[in-house]
């Protein structure tokens, strides 16, 4: 029965699925306004390069103050030096409209974890655009008045999936995971934007045919601390290739999972969901200090979904 009532959910959900031009583009920006994309890197092949333009176009209408890059901009095995040559191939190539050429904000995957890991944060010292400060870091934007606080934490080393798995891994073992759970609690502590939003690059709720462990080792770790601060508005995500909103008894935290912005995966409603689809496409959120909008864009541009948060 709950099963029926998730898909009854998800179809009206779907129903509000609406065509988009660059006019009602325009309607969706508020005070502060960003992209998220993820699962990126398949060297423009599938709808990579198709997607890369629509934020292109799309960003001309809304204005992003910076791009989220929530991981594995880089299949299969992450890159090997900041002279990778996929550095082209897999970003500066394809997202090469002028619009994208703003700050982008990025995490690692896990496939930037089967390759060289710093790699990815000294790129920072080579791209423009590129803003990696470490492995986890926080940055917080005020606009017009508004303010958003973006917690951007390392999932990888916080499963024992990949730990376990070191020469797959080789940098996931390595890491500390305490000081970063520390560093996170602490920071939460004394946030007081209007919006606070954490990103992952692993789930803590999902329907996934990915080893359960993964969200376990993610609802021990992340969101036991997430659920102790009330400020958190939303945790977001990537990593399974598809749309999903869920919210969870017990939490006020809204979940999402951000599709792939090349490749997409089918998915199904599970308990807790509020909406899911298997296109492919990225988010665009919104905030002023009283609302935060998380729009899912599919490839065409449509909204498929919208998570709001009011005040």
């Amino acid at each position: 029965m709950k099963q029926l009532k998730s898909i009854v959910i998800v179809l009206l959900a779907s129903l509000g699925t609406f065509a988009q031009t660059p006019e009602v583009w325009s309607t969706l920006k508020k005070d502060a306004n960003f992209f998220m994309a993820n699962d990126l890197g398949r060297n423009g092949y599938y709808e990579q390069k198709n997607i890369a333009e629509l934020m292109g176009v799309m960003a001309e209408e809304i204005g992003p103050e910076c791009i989220i890059a929530a991981g594995d901009v880089h299949h299969f095995d992450g890159v090997q030096s900041v002279d990778d040559p996929l550095w082209m191939t897999n970003y500066e190539l394809i997202y090469s409209h002028p619009e994208l050429m703003i700050d982008w904000m990025p995490i690692l995957g896990n496939h930037e974890y089967r390759g060289n890991t710093k790699a990815v944060i000294d790129y920072s010292n080579i791209s423009r655009r590129w803003n990696m400060p470490a492995r986890y870091y926080t940055k917080v934007y005020e606009e017009d008045g508004t303010t958003v606080r973006f917690v951007m934490i390392d999932t990888t080393p916080l499963m024992s999936k990949y730990r376990n798995e070191n020469k797959k891994y080789p940098d996931a073992c390595k890491q500390d995971i305490e000081p970063q759970i520390q560093w996170m609690d602490s920071l939460l502590d004394v946030s007081k934007e209007d919006w606070v939003i954490v990103v992952g690059h692993h789930p803590i709720y999902a329907e996934t045919s990915k080893d359960e462990s993964e969200r376990l080792d993610m609802q021990n770790t992340v969101d036991k601390v997430l659920r102790e601060h009330k400020n958190v508005a939303m945790y977001l995500c990537g990593h399974i290739h598809n749309f999903q909103h869920l919210q969870i008894k017990g939490s006020s935290i809204d979940y999402v999972v951000n599709s792939s912005a090349s490749l997409s995966r089918k998915v199904s409603p599970i308990q807790g969901t509020v909406f899911c689809s298997s296109e492919p496409g990225f988010s665009v959120i919104a905030a002023d200090k009283h609302e935060l909008c998380l729009h899912m864009v599919d490839k065409k541009g449509n909204v498929l979904h919208t998570v709001k948060r009011t005040k």
